[in-house]
């Protein structure tokens, strides 16, 4: 994360929607809208110039859609930012799509100001936006279409990585996972760290969305 605000790039390929966003960003003492974009191309272009802390990003674009800037961002930089997806319906499987390319969480565009704002500032600070009923029907749809195999990651968790791994699944903060399992935060998050280095996730989303795919929640959950 960069200085005292938190830098962002919004882009939608509708003028009115980003406007909409960089009022309601821009209003806060910790946010400032660096940049906007209205293709894919753009967007990618613009961030590896910009270097922002936080994306929102469209999934339906023209030219490149945010899936595949998504991707290309992530790829392409040492250190690209957290990006989160702006969607009409949660349960297009293009979020899907987008989670499994890389981004941190979604978010609706219907979602009131405080939910937006509070957004960004959880994914700045490390932590994944996961709607927890929403992206396990994304992935039991997936899963249904590809038969998920055992993944062999599985077999190298804890037992007490693994109970970490279900609660993040459901949508549990370190906070809350600490007075579940009667542990201290730190080592809260020292088996998360764990957790994300064994399923080979850059992020919460990416282990969640690992432990969907490979059936582990399923099966164990």
């Amino acid at each position: 994360m960069s200085g005292a605000r938190l830098r962002l790039v919004v882009v939608d390929d509708e003028r009115m929607v980003r406007t909409a966003l960089r009022v309601i960003l821009d209003a806060e003492d910790d946010l400032e809208v660096v940049g906007e974009a209205a293709t894919g191309a753009e967007a990618v272009a613009l961030v590896r110039s910009l270097e922002p802390d936080v994306v929102l990003m469209d999934v339906r674009m023209p030219q490149i859609d945010g899936i595949r800037a998504t991707e290309q961002i992530l790829a392409t930089m040492p250190d690209p930012p957290r990006i989160v997806v702006v969607t009409t319906f949660e349960n297009d499987a293009h979020v899907y799509d987008a989670l499994r390319a890389g981004a941190s969480g979604f978010l609706l565009k219907r979602a009131e100001p405080g939910e937006l704002i509070g957004a960004v500032r959880l994914v700045a600070r490390g932590d994944s936006l996961l709607f927890p009923a929403a992206v396990r029907s994304l992935a039991a749809a997936h899963a249904a279409r590809t038969a998920p195999a055992a993944p062999p990651w599985a077999a190298r968790l804890t037992e007490r990585e693994a109970d970490v791994l279900r609660l993040m699944a459901t949508g549990f903060s370190n906070q809350e996972m600490s007075g579940r399992l009667g542990v201290g935060p730190q080592t809260v998050k020292t088996h998360v760290a764990a957790v994300l280095a064994k399923t080979g996730s850059r992020d919460r989303t990416q282990a969640v969305i690992a432990a969907y795919e490979g059936g582990f929640i399923m099966r164990k959950g």
